[in-house]
């Protein structure tokens, strides 16, 4: 079980991952949306979506910065491994706390509003489900290990992480890990294998170029020349 979970799982997620990506742009593009449900409500998905996309974000900033940021690069820095446990606690939780408000909002929006609620199909059900499992079972996992500096996830699951790019996966390395924990990490590359198939691959497709393209220029028009006007034949007078 091991074997299976902590060396074969992660490559058959990624493998998921890659095809699926392949196969939505290749056949299905267009579907490759976030089917958005503005149209039908949109006073608290305005304040919803901001919370959880803002809150998400800082999550996964966290989790690249704890898995793929060696202990000794933090240190050479100048974070110590105190500092970086009391970061990682407050502002862990703080981010967690703002994604869970966000999709709690998210998730009352679309059970209470009938639009929006017939407008979700099963996999939006099975894609919240997971979704949600993943953030509390990682909130779980973080606050039930507080004492002193929290769980040192940095010397088992961390190294485990990195030890994939190598294709050598480290399975000891998991061998200690608390059990939330290691729940989290299923569910979250359960997530990961479902991106493709569900509406999270619009992630793959942030609009990146709207940061660097020219802005555009409104020109307002002369109050006068506001609403209809009566036709008048012939050439007309210009200013000129």
């Amino acid at each position: 079980m091991t074997t299976l979970l902590w060396g074969v799982l992660p490559y058959v997620t990624f493998a998921l991952l890659v095809a699926g990506l392949f196969w939505r742009h290749r056949y299905d593009r267009f579907g490759w949306t976030t089917r958005s449900s503005q149209v039908y409500e949109s006073r608290l998905l305005n304040i919803a979506s901001p919370a959880f996309h803002y809150g998400i974000l800082f999550v996964l900033a966290g989790h690249v910065v704890g898995l793929f940021i060696p202990e000794s690069w933090t240190e050479a820095a100048g974070v110590s491994e105190h500092t970086y446990h009391l970061f990682s606690l407050y502002g862990g939780t703080a981010a967690g706390l703002v994604t869970v408000g966000g999709i709690a909002l998210l998730v009352y929006r679309r059970r209470t509003r009938a639009p929006v609620f017939r407008a979700t199909t099963a996999n939006d059900k099975a894609m919240y489900l997971v979704l949600v499992a993943a953030i509390v079972m990682g909130m779980a996992a973080k606050l039930t290990h507080v004492s002193g500096d929290g769980y040192d996830y940095r010397q088992s699951i961390a190294p485990w992480a990195r030890s994939l790019f190598t294709l050598s996966p480290d399975t000891d390395l998991m061998a200690g890990v608390p059990v939330l924990y290691e729940i989290h990490a299923v569910i979250g590359m359960v997530l990961i294998a479902l991106v493709p198939y569900t509406r999270l691959v619009h992630m793959f497709s942030a609009p990146l170029q709207y940061l660097f393209r020219p802005y555009v220029v409104y020109r307002s028009r002369d109050p006068r020349q506001l609403g209809p006007r009566p036709e008048r034949r012939g050439w007309e007078k210009t200013d000129a």
